[in-house]
């Protein structure tokens, strides 16, 4: 099986020629250059693993001079392409000199081809390494990442959550592409890993986007990758999430937040299966289990142009609507039981129990931003009560708590009210009434301009 990409830079003509021919059934590419003044320019557009490089490019000139140059050229840009070296049985002592400039081996003029194969596929195993290194060292950070962070649980006694939770468990054995929506806090998230975590790749990695945090000019860079020098601050290579997720599984998270201009390169990808990280020509594949999650109406999207229609068939599979916390009010009780034995264990208050008034009046709050809010309500109140059982005082949602889900308001006269109240206790600052919302600075920004606030 044909692996790694090889170039060969060499001045005689029919030395190429004959080496293209005895490497081309070993390389999955062979790439040869006469002229060394292109090389740079080569390894910045394709992804090359090996350069086999001449010493000398001048016709009667042998003293390396022009080898080492580009050796140390090579290694400053592509510091993780391997370098073999060509040189001439008289010249031995100056490839030692190219070894600890950074070449991986040298060849010498006449050469066995066995010999030559050999080394240049150990110099391609060493590369291999480094990649798988360097990938795991990505992976390293993300896990460390994952480590820190601390989710909630998927809980729930209601029929809406039941029959969640059958539609994941029958569709996680599956590659299916899932698309997951609901209001912010919903716990879109903690479906999608549970999808993964009952699936057939719950041993390889979850990688997660949030595509809301990421601009433009970052987006093909996040999702797959560049290499070093392909842009301005780009100071060396960068895995991207696609590869990172390769065998995994991928969670795109607000999906419906990503401009138009970049859908179709996503839906290509998609597509393919393949991605091209930026500054270079060759392309990737990858294996990924597809995940999103958005909080937008997708169908509303394409019907305004903002939303491609074949991305969308090609995200929803199987799509899973998560309820709102005000629609399966009856789970209330156990999500912030458990929030309670949680906090109150994290900050040296175990047993604490929560009083009737007090649960009912969580149970009459309209939680707009659902298990969320909830979570951080439960935490302020352990902080701050100064008894073992919480009690209703112990809870306040200022102008909002008088909204109740009984109310005959819509969702949206009560959204509005809710907003405003937010600004207006926070001073007009976007993202402290975001925060005490319990949604993102864009969303709410998104929702001051709908509601015309």
């Amino acid at each position: 099986m044909k692996e790694g990409r090889l170039l060969i830079a060499d001045d005689n003509k029919g030395l190429l020629n004959a080496l293209q021919l005895l490497l081309q059934p070993i390389f999955e590419e062979v790439v040869a250059l006469s002229n060394p003044n292109t090389l740079l320019t080569e390894l910045a557009r394709s992804i090359i693993d090996v350069v086999l490089l001449d010493m000398n490019f001048k016709a009667g000139v042998n003293t390396g001079n022009e080898g080492l140059f580009w050796l140390k050229e090579i290694k400053k840009r592509f510091p993780n392409t391997e370098v073999v070296m060509i040189t001439a049985y008289a010249d031995v002592d100056l490839a030692v000199k190219a070894l600890k400039e950074g070449a991986s081996d040298f060849v010498v003029k006449p050469w066995d081809n066995e010999k030559l194969i050999a080394t240049l596929k150990a110099a391609y195993r060493l590369r291999k390494s480094s990649k798988e290194i360097n990938l795991l060292k990505s992976k390293e950070a993300l896990l460390k990442n994952e480590t820190n962070r601390n989710y909630p649980i998927i809980t729930g006694d209601s029929l809406a959550m039941k029959n969640v939770m059958q539609v994941v468990q029958k569709i996680a054995a599956t590659d299916a592409n899932v698309l997951i929506t609901g209001e912010n806090g919903t716990g879109k998230e903690l479906i999608a890993r549970e999808i993964h975590r009952l699936s057939t790749r719950k041993e390889e990695m979850f990688v997660l986007v949030d595509l809301s945090s990421l601009t433009e000019t970052l987006f093909e860079s996040e999702l797959f990758g560049h290499k070093k020098g392909s842009f301005t601050n780009a100071y060396e290579d960068k895995t991207g999430r696609f590869v990172l997720a390769d065998k995994g599984s991928l969670f795109l998270d607000e999906i419906g937040n990503i401009p138009t201009n970049l859908q179709s390169k996503l839906l290509t990808v998609l597509q393919t299966r393949t991605i091209t990280p930026v500054g270079a020509s060759s392309e990737i594949p990858v294996n990924i289990r597809l995940i999103s999650a958005t909080n937008k109406n997708l169908s509303q999207m394409i019907t305004s142009g903002q939303f491609r229609q074949d991305l969308l068939y090609r995200l929803n599979t199987i799509q899973i609507h998560l309820p709102a916390l005000r629609e399966r009010v009856e789970d209330i009780d156990m999500i912030a039981g458990h929030f309670m034995t949680m906090y109150s264990r994290k900050y040296g208050k175990e047993g604490m129990e929560i009083s009737d008034e007090a649960m009912s009046r969580l149970k009459s709050y309209s939680w707009p931003g659902n298990v969320r809010e909830l979570q951080h309500a439960m935490e302020k109140a352990v902080i701050l009560s100064d008894q073992n059982k919480l009690m209703a005082r112990d809870f306040y949602f200022g102008a909002e708590e008088s909204v109740s889900v009984n109310q005959a308001e819509t969702l949206e006269e009560m959204e509005k009210k809710m907003i405003v109240s937010a600004l207006r206790k926070n001073g007009q600052n976007q993202s402290a009434a975001a925060q005490q919302l319990g949604i993102t600075r864009q969303t709410l920004y998104n929702k001051i301009r709908k509601y015309d606030i």
